[in-house]
């Protein structure tokens, strides 16, 4: 079944998008945006019921007797067959004077009609047809030709008086419209013509309404009430909008609104925003205060995840499938991780060929009977921690690899630090068992250590004894990860556009910008245009790990893209959008984000920071990096910091090693949103240098009773103050004044403790609080005070309230905030 997208029935239909998406939801369909696709039977059924018009107009010229034309224009509804207009029916000739004059003295008049009607006595008498007032449904134009122009008709009109009847009914008739016609303007005319010079030539009176349009419309005509139509809807109230591309300064913002800047400044500080007039506020904090002026804030910026969903299409369950599990190789330099490699890359039988990975494309698939196994060769683990930071999980499962003849390393504690906090399951593989002095045992008890049980103790890690050199214990290797990627049930669906990441990119000198990307959803075909960071481009050719063409890639599949604009960064996201247009509108998106914010950073996350969040926008875990100078103290630190009260917090201890604060170090703080402790360690230059460029707070400490009074005050700060309110005083209002430009001022006695002026009040008026707020001012006599004591009489006046009444109390308090407990 083919669909179609909802803009373009919006146009066809001549609705606007929004309006299309609102109609669209009362007819029982969902529609996110005007982006989203709409099967057939949905577009007939929104054809159907959206495309008839409301009313159309019906337009026929009659012809009328002495040259006289008709054109009558009507709205019909969309059922109801178009029909030939009929003449209008002629006045009868032997039509008495008696009963042609009350409808000669008596018209009524139309809005539309210019001025009213004298008739003349050569012009034929109105039809009851014209005379009669327009329906609701009908609009009438009656163009009259000059008097004595020739008519289309078989004979004239004969005259249906004498000279002198027509006088003396003219003479009636003009009285009687002199006294009905309410315009003053009119008044003046008719009397003119009543008392001119040709009152008793009525032979020479013209119509007036031969010498105007007849599509004029006369401003001061009265206006004629329109009958409502039946169903109807009512008019909707206008809304007022303020446009905000992301964020907006104060005084822009004031601007908008019509609101002073002072007063705006004011009421973000009690907000908690201290911003000034030429600083930039969020969109969320500029609907909050537009919302006290009666505004409604629109984000109208470029809704770049709206294009990227659109062009992806939402996956149904009916459309996932199995996808391969993406494993990635870490572990201590030296301990076999590019051997063990070359040995899996030998067992694939399905390749046909030997010999070692290709390096450069840094990714391969293995196939093991019927499933695959992409694996990621990530040495050193640079661009794992790289795509962590941008929030990339390439990742499905991690094989850590441990030399059994020199155990765990500090290098191996950091990558089981990386794939933990990374959030993916572990699975050891214990190399170089075929040597004399191995321990396998021994590794296994010293993972313990750090978190990894292995199934021989009792745990869920599972662990392999392989040799990467005799070739053993690789199917046992590749049986586990196949049996862990079966209960991790990966899933992808293959029918939609291609979602991926970007592992490593470079600059080929005869095929240009080359990225090395890792398919994570959809399929990827020859041609398709892609999006990745800040470059675009059509796929013109596909490579495998082995440099064979492929015209597809499917989930989970590493592959060579050649025919970028630029040279992307490890970790980039890659999309696959609609056309070139859309991409390039993406990326031009992209590039103003970057010069309007540049040398950007993640925001710097301090102890003071965490201290300062509450428990709606602050976060729950607490992540510390541990760095001492001997292993003993930094256990120490950490068995201290984790017997730390953590029933409304948890402090998640993601690294402790021994040793300077490193690079790797800042980079993992910054990728988990972690705190760097050092205990009687200083940073080396690599690590200052990236924790200022990264903004990770490092904090040295040499006493380790600071360390944790810090560190729990922290974890406190995350939860949100206990407020508490303390009663001041009460003072009771004995007389109101209205100040002009000012309003109302409460003549007040205080009766109880103080009224404090930078205090809240509150206005209770027979037990029960009307308002609350803040005062406005408060005066002894007249001069201002801070505050007024019991027993003083003192004027009040509260800020934006002037419904005060003799015999209220005002209560004035303060809240007290205090930090909460652990």
């Amino acid at each position: 079944m083919s669909s179609v997208r909802a803009y373009k029935i919006a146009e066809e239909l001549g609705i606007e998008r929004g309006e299309f998406v609102e109609r669209a939801r009362e007819l029982g369909i969902d529609l996110k945006n005007a982006m989203a696709a709409v099967d057939d039977d949905q577009a007939k059924l929104l054809r159907e019921k959206l495309g008839a018009r409301k009313g159309a107009t019906v337009e026929a010229r009659l012809a009328r007797g002495k040259g006289a034309a008709v054109n009558r224009r009507r709205k019909r509804t969309a059922d109801e067959p178009p029909e030939a207009p009929e003449l209008a029916p002629a006045v009868p000739e032997a039509l008495a004077p008696s009963e042609a004059a009350p409808s000669l003295a008596e018209p009524e008049l139309d809005a539309g009609a210019p001025e009213p009607e004298l008739p003349a006595p050569s012009a034929p008498a109105p039809s009851p047809e014209e005379l009669a007032p327009p329906a609701a449904d009908r609009e009438e134009r009656v163009v009259r030709p000059a008097a004595g122009a020739p008519g289309p008709g078989p004979a004239p009109a004969p005259r249906a008086a004498t000279e002198a009847e027509l006088a003396e009914r003219s003479k009636g008739s003009r009285r009687k419209q002199f006294k009905e016609v309410v315009n003053l303007r009119e008044q003046e005319q008719i009397a003119r013509q009543v008392t001119s010079r040709t009152t008793g030539r009525p032979a020479a009176m013209l119509d007036p309404r031969t010498f105007a349009s007849p599509r004029r419309r006369r401003r001061d005509a009265p206006a004629v009430p329109r009958k409502k139509v039946v169903g109807a809807e009512a008019p909707k109230p206008v809304r007022r909008v303020v446009r905000v591309e992301g964020a907006i300064t104060v005084a822009e913002l004031a601007r908008q609104l019509g609101a002073k800047a002072a007063e705006l400044q004011g009421k973000l500080m009690g907000l908690g925003t201290m911003v000034s007039l030429h600083q930039t506020i969020d969109h969320e904090v500029a609907a909050r205060v537009a919302e006290s002026y009666g505004f409604e804030v629109q984000d109208v910026r470029f809704q770049e995840a709206e294009f990227l969903e659109a062009a992806g299409e939402r996956e149904g369950e009916a459309a996932l499938a199995a996808r391969p599990p993406v494993v990635t190789v870490m572990g201590h330099v030296d301990h076999g991780k590019t051997s063990l490699l070359d040995a899996i890359r030998e067992a694939n039988v399905v390749a046909g060929e030997a010999g070692g990975i290709t390096q450069h494309i840094g990714a391969y698939q293995v196939q093991r009977g019927d499933a695959t196994i992409t694996f990621i060769d990530t040495p050193g683990h640079a661009a794992f921690t790289a795509m962590r930071a941008r929030g990339a999980q390439a990742t499905d499962l991690v094989v850590l690899v441990v030399a059994a003849s020199e155990g765990i390393m500090p290098q191996t504690v950091e990558a089981i630090d990386h794939a933990r906090a990374a959030g993916v399951p572990i699975v050891v593989a214990v190399n170089k068992v075929d040597l004399p002095d191995s321990n396998p045992r021994l590794v296994r008890q010293r993972l313990m250590e750090h978190g990894l049980v292995t199934e021989e103790f009792g745990g869920e890690v599972l662990a392999v004894d392989v040799s990467a050199t005799k070739r053993t214990g690789l199917e046992q290797l590749l049986e586990a990860l196949a049996l862990q990627a079966e209960i991790l049930e990966l899933q992808a669906d293959p029918s939609r556009r291609a979602q991926g990441v970007v592992l490593e990119a470079q600059l080929d000198r005869g095929r240009g910008p080359v990225a090395t990307v890792l398919v994570q959803n959809g399929t990827l075909r020859r041609g398709d245009t892609v999006v990745v960071g800040t470059h675009y481009g059509r796929v013109r050719s596909m490579q495998n790990e082995r440099g064979d063409a492929l015209d597809e890639a499917g989930p989970s599949m590493p592959v060579q893209v050649v025919g970028l604009s630029g040279v992307p960064s490890a970790g980039d996201a890659m999309h696959a959008v609609e056309n070139e247009r859309m991409a390039k509108q993406i990326v031009e998106n992209r590039e103003d984000q970057a010069r309007k914010a540049p040398g950007a950073t993640r925001p710097r996350l301090t102890l003071e920071d965490l201290f300062g969040r509450g428990a709606d926008d602050g976060p729950k875990e607490l992540a510390v990096v541990i760095k001492a100078d001997t292993d003993g103290s930094a256990e120490a630190l950490r068995d201290a910091l984790q017997q730390l009260p953590s029933d409304k917090v948890k402090l998640n201890v993601i690294h402790t090693a021994v040793g300077a604060v490193s690079e790797s170090d800042v980079q993992l703080a910054h990728a988990s949103r972690a705190i760097v402790v050092g205990f009687h360690v200083r940073p080396d230059a690599a690590g200052r240098k990236a924790a200022e460029q990264l903004g990770v707070d490092v904090r040295i400490y040499q006493i380790i009773y600071e360390l944790l009074d810090e560190v729990r005050a922290a974890m406190a700060g995350l939860l949100a103050p206990n407020v508490k309110e303390v009663f001041l005083g009460r003072a009771e209002v004995r007389k109101t004044f209205n100040v002009p430009r000012v309003g109302t001022v409460a003549g007040c006695q205080v009766l109880d403790g103080m009224v404090r002026r930078s205090a809240t009040a509150r206005l209770v008026r027979d037990g029960v609080q009307v308002w609350q707020g803040r005062f406005a001012s408060l005066k002894r006599f007249k001069d201002d005070v801070r505050e007024v004591q019991q027993g003083f009489e003192c004027g009040i006046g509260l800020e934006g309230f002037n419904d005060v009444k003799v015999g209220d109390a005002i209560e004035a308090f303060v809240l007290e905030e205090t930090p909460a407990e652990l």
